[in-house]
């Protein structure tokens, strides 16, 4: 039972939906509790990026929000991009790269590079690095993620071939 309840009204994956939560109950709590489990308790600190969600179209760390502050929003987590029949087109560029061993710092960094693809027209290192900032892998090591991530941004920008920030690394 929760103590204090309030409710909190936003929509989420495209449904509006009302939640009943507490005054201290981070958005990151609130939606795996509702059964969102692709979104990641990593640090509870901000600093890992597991928990890495879409706010109006703004990629944040839904731990160090409160639910609350959702209100009246557009959130977006990662059951929102694709499916296991039908991944996104980052998604497979994952699979087909073998860029995944445990998984567990994905789902922050197809959102991260959503919001990227969401927001800029031209992916430049510099920017690509910016929105990925944040995003913590333990295991991969990044070349294989930034690999994937590189071959779709070049087909978005109709480059068709792998860019020149193929062999670059995004900051850890």
């Amino acid at each position: 039972m929760i103590k204090h309840p309030h409710t909190v009204t936003f929509t989420l994956n495209g449904e509006l939906k009302t939640f009943i939560t507490r005054p201290d109950e981070k958005l990151l709590d609130l939606l795996r509790r509702e059964g969102y489990k692709g979104t990641k308790y990593g640090c509870g600190q901000g600093t890992c990026g597991a928990c890495t969600v879409l706010m109006d179209g703004r990629a944040i760390y839904s731990c160090l929000l409160f639910a609350m502050q959702a209100e009246n929003r557009d959130v977006r987590t990662i059951e929102s991009v694709g499916t296991h029949e039908k991944p996104s087109e980052f998604q497979q560029e994952l699979i087909d790269g073998a860029a995944v061993q445990c998984g567990f710092c994905i789902p922050g960094m197809i959102m991260s590079a959503e919001a990227l693809m969401q927001a800029e027209d031209t992916y430049p290192d510099d920017i690509v690095r910016e929105y990925m900032d944040g995003n913590l892998c333990r295991c991969t090591g990044y070349e294989k993620i930034w690999g994937a991530l590189r071959r779709v941004l070049d087909r978005k920008e109709g480059n068709g071939v792998q860019g020149s920030g193929a062999s670059s690394r995004p900051k850890s």
